[in-house]
């Protein structure tokens, strides 16, 4: 009630109540949190504006302690989290918290409690089955079962351990989006639609901008894309999930605690970056201490992680279509087909048709074991311009310790020391995380280190917090909050927060609260080195791009300038170089820069209040502000050569030079550089949620969600994206004794359309609402709770981003024993 901040809270009914399959799932209900679900076993959670599906913005911790895949600097959905046989309650804190926290959450957190062996032993027992993909013409009506088993036992006054293990294993969401992202590739040419032979749908790869040529046909120029495959056929929608985690807990006190965790998993799924992967037999696994005081926090954790045999779709369509075919094999056989087709009479678009099918006779079917063979083949292969494996074994290393000093100097009535009305806080923390190379994801830049030496990135940082509670019976509390953070690569960053909670009566607290939060690249983000397409990705860090920003141009740029050149081939009359020198004042140098910490300055005011007899009324309501700048985002580079794979040219070489180098695939190296927008933006929400606790046990509650971007200066298109709906809302309604031990629990979300821009695709996100839920019932001997219900009710496909996968409904039913 009295918090500085907005938090939100499950606690152990409202996640009984919950009308979904986990209470991960269940997340998507809470006020203010936005769920991207780039797979089944992968969804990502999100608060205020700025969502991706890799959202290394946000935090997510189990007890305290960061789950995530230290490559990819953000989790893995729930894959390292707690069953829902563990879970105790939810806290998610929407909005910057990098003050106290430090952990690059400057969207906001959110910590998983789990269940105390001390305070809860026994076995617990859960096996959930049910269906997804109904009505799907794509696959038909797949069965999703989940198993999920914990034991904790007391081993006397001191000693408790606990076990747990859950296995998942369904069909994931399929990605069949068949929009056009290069339908104008032949407008100067007439042939759009289902007649452009540089067709790039969303969900297809092998024909993206890489795998396109410029060929010379008739005397006009046309842009010709290599066939591609679609998504499902190479990838396995199989999934699966197994985690497990045993902890000992030993109480040398009745104040302190120590505890030992380990965790671990092994998973199939699919996850989304830049491009979509195929997550094979990826492990994670931890071990962590902690100890708990009335005055000491500490712990110390290590998370490891190898991505097994996952691998990259887009490389594997590319390369299973150059591993039939060359390009320039292919090019050529195009070439001769087209000329044919059209001596024999038939239109250009025919001809078009027809030299497809020729240069493709003899290609890889899908299905077929040929094809299965050499997917598998390239998957194993770690390099992606030859093939498409993902190989990368990475730790984190993170240790950390808090201490309330005020506790610890209190003075009380005896005097000296620290007066009752106030409090202090300290903590510091430091994080490595350690990258084994493997020459082609990731590659040790440093001067005098062999490549395929250990690469370490980390930072220490430290806060000091002071309270006090001052007015007559403690009604007014202020907080200021200094942190301090150091990176190897940047210079020391300062984040302050202040806060102030006024509560008149117990019932009613209006909060007040600035702060800023920076966060620092992640690994991929810095120091990526990536064959990716015949574009080389690579971190923005200067050790890992040296030269290339300055000696580079935007590829937005040369797209706009060799467009222009084709137009004045094709219908201005003009030659190739008489068309390169007309249109060479369209190329634009990379203006940006290396990479630089993110930073959002933020501002908070809230009102929290039980009403009504009782407090039964639960009314909380914020309204912020955001400043944001340096996005780090992504810009894709091409340097000019001076001759196909020959050096770049010298950054004064004459424009004429330069174009003509820009109009050849050969005679450029293209880059995508990790790099920071230009760009300060601003946007503003709020939410309002109400909670009724009606007497007799039934439980309603409201909320809705407001996000506005609100103006962006300097705008140069490379912003992370809003990504967010203006509007969302949630309405719930459940009892857990409805009619002798009958209960159940309703809940609806809707959301408006919004724009997403990513750098796979761009474009507007289809608003959706949905219904989920739930019928119980429980027996309270021998303690079984058997559970039917239904996430999206109604099977009404929708996506939450573009990109990503449709998801239909999903219908389950549970037995639960012990719980």
């Amino acid at each position: 009630m009295q918090s500085p901040v907005t938090v939100e809270k499950l606690n152990a009914r409202a996640l009984r109540l919950a009308p979904a399959p986990s209470f991960f799932d269940a997340l998507a209900q809470v006020k203010g949190v936005q769920v991207l679900t780039p797979s089944l076993g992968f969804k990502v959670l999100n608060a205020r504006s700025f969502a991706n599906t890799t959202n290394v913005r946000f935090a997510q911790l189990v007890d305290g302690i960061d789950n995530q895949a230290p490559h990819i600097g953000g989790p893995i959905g729930n894959v390292l989290g707690p069953s829902d046989l563990d879970i105790r309650s939810v806290e998610i804190v929407p909005g910057t918290a990098a003050a106290l926290y430090g952990l690059n959450a400057i969207n906001g957190l959110a910590n998983f409690s789990t269940r105390n062996p001390f305070a809860s032993p026994g076995l617990s027992v859960r096996q959930q089955m049910g269906i997804n993909h109904v009505n799907d013409t794509n696959t038909g009506a797949r069965p999703y079962a989940e198993t999920s088993l914990r034991y904790a036992r007391l081993l006397g006054p001191q000693w408790a351990f606990k076990v747990n293990g859950t296995y998942l294993r369904g069909y994931d969401w399929m990605a069949t989006d068949s929009t056009d992202l290069n339908p104008n590739g032949n407008a100067s040419t007439g042939l759009l639609g289902a007649d452009n032979p540089a067709r790039d749908p969303v969900s297809s790869y092998g024909n993206e901008s890489s795998d396109r040529s410029t060929l010379t046909l008739g005397g006009k120029n046309y842009q010709v894309a290599r066939t591609g495959y679609q998504e499902r056929d190479v990838v396995d929608y199989h999934l699966q999930t197994l985690k497990y985690d045993a902890a000992l807990h030993y109480k040398p006190n009745a104040r302190t605690e120590l505890a030992y965790t380990y965790r671990g998993a092994t998973f199939d799924n699919v996850y989304q970056r830049s491009n979509r992967f195929h997550l094979a037999d990826y492990r994670l696994q931890q071990h962590a201490l902690q100890m708990t005081t009335p005055v000491v926090q500490a712990r110390a954790y290590f998370t490891q992680e190898n991505t097994g045999k996952s691998y990259n779709l887009r490389s594997a369509a590319e390369n299973l279509e150059r591993s039939f075919k060359p390009d320039k094999q292919w090019n050529a056989d195009y070439t001769a087909a087209w000329n044919a087709a059209l001596g024999q009479g038939q239109t250009v678009a025919a001809a078009h048709a027809a030299a497809r099918n020729a240069a493709d006779a003899g290609r890889f079917e899908p299905g077929t074991p040929a094809f299965k063979q050499r997917l598998k083949a390239l998957a194993d292969i770690n390099n992606w311009d030859e093939g498409a494996a993902l190989r990368v074994r990475a730790n984190l290393l993170h240790a950390e310790v808090q201490a309330n000093v005020g506790a610890a100097l209190r003075g009380g009535s005896r005097g000296g020391g620290l007066p009752a009305w106030a409090d202090v806080l300290v903590g510091a923390d430091h994080r490595t995380y350690f990258v084994q190379p493997d020459g082609n994801y990731f590659i040790n830049p440093n001067p005098g280190r062999d490549q395929f030496s250990t690469l370490a990135y980390g930072k220490t940082g430290g806060f000091v917090q002071a309270g006090a509670r001052l007015l007559p019976g403690e009604k007014l509390r202020l907080t200021v909050t200094l942190r301090a953070d150091k990176n190897r690569y940047f210079d020391l960053r300062f984040n302050p927060r202040l806060t102030a909670v006024y509560s008149p009566t117990a019932r009613h607290n209006f909060r007040l609260s600035y702060q800023s939060g920076y966060r620092f690249p992640s690994l991929f983000e810095g120091f990526s080195n990536v064959n990716s397409g015949q574009v080389k990705r690579i971190g923005g860090l200067r050790v890992m791009s040296d030269g290339v920003f300055e000696n580079s141009y935007l590829r937005s740029s040369i797209d706009a300038f060799n467009a222009a050149v084709t137009q004045g081939v094709n219908t201005g009359g003009l030659s190739r170089s008489q068309a390169v020198a007309a249109n060479q004042s369209l190329l634009v140098r990379n203006p940006y820069t290396y990479i630089r910490p993110e930073f959002v300055r933020s501002w908070e005011m809230g009102y929290k209040a039980a009403l009504l007899p009782g407090g039964r009324l639960l009314a909380d309501v914020d309204f912020y502000a955001n400043t944001y700048r340096d996005f780090i985002a992504q810009v894709e580079a091409y340097v000019p050569l001076a001759a196909a794979a020959g050096p770049p040219l010298a950054p004064d070489a004459p424009l004429n030079t330069v174009a003509t180098a820009l109009n050849a695939r050969a005679t450029q190296a293209r880059y995508r550089l990790w790099t920071n927008s230009r760009s300060r933006v601003y946007n503003y929400g709020g939410s309002l949620g109400l909670r009724y606790d009606v007497p007799g046990g039934l439980l309603a509650s409201a909320s809705t969600t407001y996000a506005r971007l609100a103006r962006t200066e300097s705008a140069d298109g490379l912003e992370a994206g809003f990504n967010t709906p203006r509007w969302s809302y949630n309405l719930s309604l459940g009892h857990e004794n409805v009619y002798q031990h009958l209960g159940f629990g309703l809940n609806y979300r809707w959301q408006t359309s919004y724009f997403s821009e990513t750098f796979l695709v761009s474009g507007t996100v289809p608003a959706y609402g949905m219904l989920d839920a739930q019928l119980s019932y429980h027996l309270p001997t021998p303690r079984l709770r058997f559970k039917i219900g239904a996430s999206n009710v109604s099977n009404r496909y929708y996506i939450s981003y573009l990109g990503g996968p449709s998801i239909g409904g999903l219908y389950y039913a549970q037995v639960t024993y012990g719980l």
